[in-house]
């Protein structure tokens, strides 16, 4: 298998989701609310991936994961809730969400409640995939005693030769499920998988616009967007191909302010939020720019700043305002106030749902890429060194210049320095913001986080 989706061509740009070109087959978990998908999604993966809770429609978005078994690459996805009655609002989004599934995946597993027995839903949901030519296996969940067993023969009304009676809580039958569904498919070269340029958080309050950011990008409604603030709960990861780079972006959760945080569900969102910010390369933090830079934007920046990672300032819904230079301006200098730590970092204005948006983004997120990724000679180093220090000596201390032996970069993603003196208590926080911005004016380091430590000789 090794389909492309085209999404937006520009003159000069062309990207490509590329969640669907590994020859690794897919899988899709569908089945009504609160049946056990997520959980059978996260115990064929082996960790905790999709929000799982008893609360039904947990499962917005589709979230793909990636599995070896028995020496062979599977990948899963887990959707939401079906409802194939559903017209509009969230339950039709995800109806829609989950029929993308259908079309996308090569394998479908239908998910059952074994206990509760079938269901018109049930019922509907089987005459939906009925319509689709694909291989499909009927999975009863919650079957964990052999006294239980006798609930399948409900199943088998569905005309299906076998039914799998699993417990995707307590792992049971999901072997013989799996080496089911890998009988459809033979074995294969091992497929080289393409190098990932960078890790992409898109980062933000509810409701600033980062879903439809992602969708922009994708050219397709993968994630949900509704006017409903938290409609995203999972941190759904997608490959995407932009000029022969390729990148893992992830859609993340709102993260509000911590009074205003459920302990439940919205809570462990919050916490999926803040990993993949962590394992992430760049944020792009999506601000809201008819509501201004707000308290809780200064408190995700200022998470952006802890983890070290790169960002891009993204000024969302700019269309809506006056757009003339004056107000951009004021934007601008309303971020230098409330953001100062953030200088360094470039800004964009524009619409996430305006697809002329991604080349520009893509462009600053390539350039900050490099940057975070950026190792300077040391002899570079101390040549910048010395004409700073020519240009703004160290301060006197007891009457004499503190010396400095020599400054070196030992790390990057982010880049860290290390200045060697002989008195480390002598280099006050003032002098290593000095030699911060003397850095970033010689070498760049746009959009990157700088650490400066100073050690004794």
């Amino acid at each position: 298998m090794n389909t492309q989706i085209p999404v937006h061509r520009h003159a000069d740009f062309e990207s490509t989701v590329d969640s669907l070109q590994s020859a690794a087959p897919l899988v899709a978990i569908i089945g009504r609310p609160n049946v056990g998908k997520s959980t059978l999604f996260n115990k064929i993966l082996g960790h905790k991936t999709a929000i799982v809770d008893d609360v039904p429609g947990v499962t917005r978005d589709r979230n793909i994961g990636e599995t070896e078994y028995r020496g062979r690459v599977l990948r899963v996805m887990d959707t939401g809730g079906l409802d194939p009655s559903a017209t509009e609002g969230l339950l039709a989004r995800v109806k829609q969400q989950t029929e993308f599934a259908i079309l996308e995946a090569d394998i479908l597993v239908i998910v059952f409640d074994g206990r509760s027995g079938l269901t018109p839903l049930d019922e509907e949901i089987v005459k939906l995939v009925r319509e689709r030519a694909k291989p499909v296996y009927v999975a009863a969940n919650k079957i964990d005693t052999a006294q239980a067993e006798p609930l399948l023969a409900d199943f088998y009304r569905l005309g299906y030769s076998t039914v799998f009676p699993i417990s995707a809580e307590h792992g049971l039958g999901i072997d013989e499920l799996l080496e089911a569904m890998l009988s459809h498919f033979p074995l294969s070269e091992d497929v080289v998988e393409p190098t990932v340029t960078a890790r992409i958080a898109v980062v933000g309050r509810p409701n600033v616009g980062k879903s439809t950011l992602v969708n922009t990008i994708l050219g397709q409604e993968r994630l949900l967007v509704s006017d409903e603030p938290g409609t995203t709960r999972d941190a759904v990861d997608t490959t995407v191909t932009l000029h022969h780079k390729t990148y893992i972006l992830t859609d993340t959760a709102g993260i509000r302010r911590r009074g205003r945080i459920n302990r439940g569900v919205e809570g462990y969102s919050v916490v999926r939020a803040m990993r993949a910010l962590g394992r992430s390369d760049v944020a792009v933090l999506v601000l809201n720019g008819q509501e201004g830079v707000t308290e809780q934007d200064t408190k995700i920046a200022g998470l952006i700043q802890k983890q070290g990672r790169a960002c891009v300032l993204l000024v969302n819904k700019w269309d809506l305002r006056a757009q003339d230079e004056r107000a951009k301006d004021q934007f601008v200098h309303e971020l230098s106030r409330r953001l100062p730590f953030f200088h360094f970092v470039p800004v964009l204005f524009g619409s996430a749902k305006d697809p002329r948006i991604i080349p520009r983004l893509f462009a600053r997120i390539t350039k900050v890429v490099e940057e975070f990724s950026k190792r300077i000679p040391t002899s570079h180093v101390n040549q910048f060194l010395q004409k700073a220090l020519d240009e703004n000596p160290l301060p006197l201390r007891a009457g004499h210049h503190v010396r400095s032996i020599f400054m070196t970069q030992v790390a990057t993603k982010p880049p860290v320095f290390v200045l060697f003196v002989r008195r480390p208590e002598d280099v006050s926080p003032a002098y290593l913001r000095y030699l911060e911005n003397s850095l970033r004016n010689r070498f760049g380091f746009v959009g990157t986080p700088l650490q400066i430590l100073v050690r004794r000789k």
